[in-house]
């Protein structure tokens, strides 16, 4: 794991938050239950709400890619996931509900941007990622959030082939499972991204934009 030589000058970095919906991460969240084991060992909570505030605190621009399902999504879908039909079935993530909502701590703020909501697993397809990445000059992308081997994963691929500069942080992320985790952090974050540091390691790379 790198600790992260490569620099990341503030201005043409984001942070990419996916995920942190209220489903996973409130207590009574659908999925809570499942991942909340995980979620407590890894910290997550703490460590998104850290990484949010310190990049914000260093200039760099903090993306919100959320889940969302609504009825009718996967008509055009001939082949659809079994965990994506059990999650249309009750309804996880559905617009318009709490689940689907931002979890409070770690909402929005002034400045950062939310892009429009995928339904699999990558935070780009079928939704304004790319453009609202390429509009703000943003080459070096930060994954974080939920979960570690679906939407963060998947996310990831799509950047790294659609040319961005790729960092995965290895605490800045759960998933269900123990092995689920580990194959992310120890077999596919090496492979598809250019960098795999930690929280800290991230921030301490940020280069300041200068003064103006």
């Amino acid at each position: 794991m790198s600790l992260s030589p490569h620099p990341y000058p503030a201005t043409r970095t984001a942070v990419v938050l996916i995920d942190p919906l209220n489903d996973f991460l409130a207590p009574n969240g659908k999925l809570n239950g499942q991942i909340g084991p995980m979620l407590d060992r890894t910290g997550l909570h703490a460590q998104l709400a850290r990484l949010a505030a310190g990049a914000r605190e260093a200039g760099v621009t903090v993306f919100y890619a959320p889940h969302g399902l609504h009825e009718g999504v996967f008509d055009d879908v001939r082949h659809v996931l079994p965990r994506f039909r059990f999650a249309v079935d009750n309804q996880v993530f559905w617009e318009g509900t709490d689940g689907a909502d931002f979890y409070p701590p770690l909402r929005p703020q002034e400045g950062d941007v939310v892009v429009g909501r995928h339904h699999m697993f990558d935070s780009f397809a079928g939704t304004d990622l790319h453009e609202q990445l390429t509009a703000r000059g943003i080459e070096h992308v930060v994954l974080a959030g939920l979960t570690s081997q679906t939407c963060v994963e998947g996310t990831g691929r799509h950047a790294l082939e659609a040319g961005y500069h790729v960092t995965f942080l290895t605490d800045a992320v759960a998933d269900f499972t123990e092995e689920a985790h580990r194959a992310a952090l120890e077999i596919s974050y090496p492979t598809f991204g250019h960098e795999v540091t930690t929280v800290d390691g991230f921030l301490a790379a940020v280069v300041p934009a200068p003064a103006a």
